[in-house]
């Protein structure tokens, strides 16, 4: 008898796991939708090193490039779309794309959220926990009013440390992925009154390692930034592009449609 169930268990994984197999191919087989990152939208100043100026888009640049989508006949989609999208084939808008928005910045906030407003877009705002409140950074109300909005919040730890440096400590105090994941994950859900399905990368860097113990909060969707996705787990590994502060509308046109 213990022998027959261990051979149905056994079935029975092999199963599920052939069926997650499939998913994860018919997944890696959908087209990638065009989903864009951003930081601050601020003007460059004298002390910006060439490297920040890639995460810094100037503010006009910034304006041009959202109504170039919109002149585009681009249409902003949020995740759940993109999940379903994904997962069950489900028909997207016609030129979707994704705008993101990372480490709580409050000009996104003062500058992108009217500006997507004027276009009729809604966009993913992946917060920080750790700046809420402090100067330069959104407040824990604004956050509140951009989900109120139909915008989605997303998780991005406390205080942007790398994923795949986290460790376990018996002193919850002291495991990372308590302090960076678990607890800023509930703080936005308080905040929100909203369940936090989808996480962002800090510095868009993941490794596989990190996957297994990432499923445990149960994320629908985490997004990276440009590195391939896992053929295993495409929905922990999104791609996601820098809109850069370099770029010209004309060269940030090419990319959205040509880097996916």
């Amino acid at each position: 008898m213990i022998k027959q169930l261990l051979t149905a268990a056994s079935l029975c994984f092999l199963s599920l796991a052939a069926s997650a197999q499939g998913n994860n191919a018919a997944i890696m087989a959908r087209k990638q939708v065009p989903v864009i990152c951003y930081h601050q939208i601020r003007d460059w100043r004298p002390k910006d090193s060439k490297n920040a100026k890639d995460y810094i888009i100037p503010v006009q640049s910034f304006k041009d490039h959202i109504k170039m989508l919109a002149d585009s006949g681009y249409h902003s989609i949020l995740p759940d779309q993109l999940y379903d999208y994904l997962t069950k084939g489900t028909a997207l808008p016609s030129k979707p794309v994704m705008l993101t928005f990372d480490d709580t910045d409050l000009d996104q906030f003062e500058v992108a959220r009217p500006t997507l407003k004027k276009y009729g877009f809604k966009a993913v705002y992946f917060i920080m926990t750790v700046s809420l409140g402090r100067p330069h950074y959104m407040s824990k109300e604004q956050v509140k009013q951009l989900s109120d909005e139909g915008n989605i919040i997303g998780s991005h730890t406390w205080d942007h440390h790398r994923v795949d440096k986290y460790k376990h400590d018996a002193n919850p105090k002291k495991d990372d992925w308590i302090v960076q994941i678990d607890k800023p994950t509930k703080k936005l859900e308080e905040i929100t009154g909203k369940k936090i399905n989808y996480f962002a990368f800090p510095f868009g860097v993941w490794k596989k390692p990190v996957l297994p113990e990432l499923k445990k909060y149960h994320f629908k969707l985490a997004f990276q930034l440009a590195d391939k996705r896992d053929e295993n787990d495409p929905l922990l590994t999104v791609r996601r592009i820098l809109d850069s502060g370099y770029w010209t509308t004309k060269t940030f046109s090419s990319s959205v449609r040509h880097s996916f």
